[in-house]
């Protein structure tokens, strides 16, 4: 059997033996075509040449504490991707159970009960944190980073020290939300993965800050497998570029991979490294658009497991909107309570205060600005 991969063509590759082993897939495709790493990132001003320099407004909607609309965000809440990084290597869990599973202590501190955890045991003590919360039928997400104070035999206490909210682009381009129970999946890498729509991305820096991405594409052009690498594509989103910061200083990475529907997950680990290479990124044009740049993830580690997380969350088909959760308002609050005092953060601070205009402005992007 063999498997189309946008321009080239990934060969028959041995059946996985244990879905809950890793899977060195690095050892095959060493016959197969290259996609080269010319044109490769090695800085951050080589990547502001590429995508650009963070507009900086975007920062104003980062907050240092939960708020209370982030408060019921996390009591609405069935399904949580969580990063634990050091200065040296990430690894990723997916948490899920009953809406509100996560402890909210206060305002600057949560408890992850260990329990609702697919693999706690990646976390440690002083660890850096990153999380990515998803809210039924929302297309928005709720991303907190920080530290991890404290791990007990239930539970593990995260100290906050970032909130905000992320675009909803990755999961409109992934039509996660209108996704239906999938009792079956590719049993096999690369089919796996060719038949994904979502991803979450965990990185962290050389200092162990971590963080944790959405991204989201149809079948066939959210990741790949070829040439013993895992390639993915950069798409338009809050251009905070946090995951390719966290690359350039710390190049280990780890990968939730979801087909919307099923209880199966793929994860995956390995070296990130970035190009703006034409033949790396024509791959993956959508609508007639070429992303910017492309990730390649050498060497990758994957494993298929049935996520007892996702089970729990029960995400498909997905319940009614939750009436008190309305992102554009948790944004419009968060750029309020920016501590930022400069000129340009005051003109930013009256303008989201017009009623209706921060939900405007977000169903435009969407609509415009998806590739």
């Amino acid at each position: 059997m063999s498997i189309e991969l946008g321009i080239l063509r990934y060969a028959e590759v041995a059946p996985l033996r244990a879905r809950t082993c890793p899977y060195p897939l690095w050892l095959l495709a060493a016959n197969n075509a290259r996609f080269t790493m010319d044109h490769e990132i090695r800085d951050i001003a080589a990547l502001e040449s590429c995508v650009g320099r963070t507009p900086g407004p975007m920062h104003l909607k980062v907050i240092d504490h939960l708020d209370a609309g982030a408060i019921r965000w996390l009591a609405a809440s069935p399904l949580l991707f969580a990063g634990f990084g050091s200065g040296a290597d990430i690894g990723i869990s997916l948490a899920g159970g009953r809406p509100g599973f996560v402890d909210v202590v206060d305002a600057s501190k949560i408890r992850l009960p260990k329990a609702f955890l697919d693999s706690p045991e990646v976390a440690h003590e002083g660890k850096g944190f990153g999380a990515l919360s998803l809210i039924p039928t929302i297309g928005e997400s709720l991303r907190i980073n920080g530290r991890v104070n404290a791990v007990d035999l239930d539970a593990i206490e995260i100290q906050v020290e970032e909130c905000y909210i992320h675009c909803a682009k990755a999961l409109i381009r992934s039509d996660f939300w209108n996704a239906r129970p999938q009792p079956t999946t590719p049993s096999e890498p690369a089919e796996f993965l060719a038949a994904s729509r979502f991803v979450a991305l965990a990185t962290a820096d050389g200092e162990g800050h971590g963080d944790v991405s959405p991204k989201g594409d149809p079948a066939g052009m959210m990741i790949r497998l070829f040439d013993g690498a895992v390639w993915f594509a950069d798409r338009p989103g809050n251009r905070r570029t946090d995951s390719f910061r966290n690359m350039l200083s710390q190049p280990r990475v780890a990968v939730a991979v979801l087909i919307p529907g099923a209880i199966r997950v793929a994860l995956l680990r390995g070296e990130a490294r970035l190009t703006q290479g034409e033949r790396a990124r024509t791959g993956f044009a959508v609508q007639g658009k070429t992303p910017l740049l492309a990730t390649r993830i050498e060497r990758p580690e994957i494993m298929l497991i049935d996520s007892a997380a996702i089970a729990r969350a029960r995400l498909w088909p997905a319940n009614a909107p939750n009436p008190t959760i309305a992102p554009a308002a948790m944004i419009t609050a968060h750029v309020k309570l920016s501590k930022e005092r400069s000129l340009q953060a005051t003109l930013v601070r009256a303008a989201v205060s017009v009623p209706g205009l921060m939900q405007k402005g977000l169903d435009r992007d969407y609509k415009s600005n998806l590739y």
